[in-house]
């Protein structure tokens, strides 16, 4: 998995389907996958100017990041957020 994650389109498109389950700790632990896939979490700490002691704690199962924080890890993966209408459903 961590090899199909190296690509953006591949880590953009788990993460949209981890989302869409609304469970914040999953959220975060396909993060951290993200992050281990683009070569580390100290890495990926460095490149968003982050410690990575925070970035560990962050990418935890009780993360809580501040939306800075989270911009700034998915920009270090080459990801960013993006907000669009929800799909409706047929009645």
């Amino acid at each position: 998995m961590l090899e199909r994650l190296k690509s953006p389109n591949e880590a953009a498109a788990y993460l949209e389907a981890v989302i869409e389950d609304g469970n914040q700790a999953a959220i975060m632990l396909a993060l951290r996958l993200v992050a281990q896939a683009q070569g580390g979490i100290a890495k990926v700490a460095r490149k968003a100017k982050l410690t990575r002691e925070a970035t560990y704690r962050m990418l935890s199962k009780s993360g809580n990041p501040e939306l800075r924080s989270l911009t700034a890890v998915l920009a270090a993966t080459g990801l960013r957020i993006a907000v669009r209408p929800k799909e409706k459903r047929p009645a």
